[in-house]
């Protein structure tokens, strides 16, 4: 695979992470308005059994966050020493060919 592939599949790589952290995060804000919302209505299961739920996914959620941020600078490392940005240009002129 040549530099500027890898590069590219790296960032594609991390748009991926990101939505799962997005996701995640979106997951406990709704297990957050659920608990809220069993305040008043008093189910045992729910009031049970969610907080697990939420730590679990909060737990999952900082996991995928430590991976994205080592990501993230492992494919800014990568860029920069591989000078991206050239190939990038090259490879835009080899399209004009």
């Amino acid at each position: 695979m040549d530099k500027l592939k890898k590069f590219e599949l790296m960032e594609k790589i991390t748009r991926e992470l990101e939505d799962v952290r997005n996701s995640q995060q979106a997951v406990l804000e709704k297990i957050g308005k659920i608990e809220v919302d069993n305040i008043e209505l008093g189910d045992k299961t729910i009031e049970t059994k969610l907080p697990d739920i939420y730590q679990r996914t909060a737990d999952n959620a900082e996991a995928i966050k430590v991976i994205l941020d080592s990501f993230q600078e492992k494919t800014e490392e990568f860029g920069e020493k591989n000078n991206v940005e050239k190939l990038r240009e090259q490879q835009a002129i080899n399209n004009l060919k």
